[in-house]
């Protein structure tokens, strides 16, 4: 059985909607006015950044690309709708809305809880979707969980221990912290090289896409991840990006660390994945297929790997805040998880 044709209908509408914002429009005032309202309560969300989630999710959002995701799923008939505690990231414009479209598809509803910093964008995409269909399928709160039938939580690491032991009484998905990773052999174009430099640096590095870590060759000329991070020389004058800047540099030389700079961010040889706001960490390696074997064994720090290389589920430069609807955050199929319920 298909997903419910209503439903699916009105995501290819908001799709639509979402794909030709524009905020000089009678009909996106009030999105627009949303998004005064987030950017007034998140500096780290800007106009370009929410616009460039607006265009992603409506490029996502295509009845094409619906239908070929949902192909392989089996929606079941007469199931009876679950109530889904959802407690989203608010990192970067939109982060949790793919779990919103997961419960929307799958015929539940939602108890959603948002970051405290991201409460203006989701909820004028689930009132769109409310509208065309006439279903109450969403609600949000502020307060503890309560009657509810499954729970997706998305969190730090130490949040996600909490998460862990707080719902193991129901059905659940829980995520932690990972971090986007790119590999290089020295063969990359310059398009590659700025393709990474969006991958590190688009929603100022703070999505858990976001490449944190690269993994160079032996001898490999830092000067080219210079050259590709360039055309974001400007992101130095937003003030929030900025501040953290100068406060990591400043750590680093108190620590009297290595590291290389270039006025907006700096490289740091390190092993650690996580990597502090404008900053990330490089390491040498000298044999590809060892490496290989290494990434496979922390896979569950990663959350996507960028490369040219054959190197299992690698994907091109550029890519990395551009994930496909089946690419679900932790490798967790999101919409099998729910159509197992009820």
């Amino acid at each position: 059985m298909t997903a419910n044709l209503k439903r699916f209908e009105a995501l290819v509408k908001l799709g639509n909607h979402l794909l030709h914002f524009d905020a000089d429009q009678d009909s996106y005032a009030e999105l627009n006015n949303h998004v005064t309202k987030a950017m007034a309560a998140n500096g780290w969300f800007t106009i370009i950044n929410i616009q460039k989630a607006f265009f992603d999710w409506g490029s996502a959002l295509q009845e094409s690309k619906l239908t070929s995701w949902l192909s392989p799923y089996t929606f079941p008939a007469n199931k009876v709708p679950q109530k889904i505690a959802l407690i989203l990231a608010g990192n970067i414009p939109l982060v949790g809305f793919h779990d919103l479209v997961c419960v929307w598809l799958s015929g539940h509803n939602a108890l959603i809880k948002c970051a405290s910093k991201d409460e203006y964008l989701l909820p004028y995409l689930t009132e769109f979707l409310e509208k065309e269909t006439g279903e109450n399928c969403f609600s949000y709160t502020k307060e503890p969980f309560t009657n509810f039938d499954a729970v997706i939580a998305t969190g730090s690491n130490n949040s996600g221990r909490y998460f862990e032991h707080y719902f193991s009484s129901y059905p659940h998905i829980i995520r932690k912290n990972r971090n986007g990773v790119a590999v290089l052999d020295g063969s990359e174009s310059i398009d590659d090289l700025k393709g990474l430099g969006n991958d590190i640096l688009q929603y100022f590095g703070l999505g858990c896409r976001n490449v944190s870590k690269l993994y160079l060759p032996q001898g490999y000329d830092l000067d080219l991840i210079f050259g590709g991070l360039f055309p974001h020389a400007d992101i130095i004058q937003h003030a929030k990006y900025a501040n953290n800047y100068d406060y990591n540099k400043a750590v680093f030389l108190m620590s009297e660390f290595d590291f290389l700079e270039n006025g907006f961010i700096t490289l740091k040889e390190a092993r650690e994945f996580s990597a502090p706001i404008a900053c990330v960490h490089y390491e040498y390696y000298q044999d590809i297929e060892k490496l290989k074997k290494e990434l496979i064994s922390k896979e569950n720090q990663i959350q996507c790997l960028i490369s040219t290389l054959s190197i299992r589920d690698a994907i091109p430069f550029g890519k990395a805040q551009e994930p496909a609807l089946n690419n679900y955050a932790d490798g967790v199929d999101t919409l099998f998880f729910l159509n197992q319920l009820g």
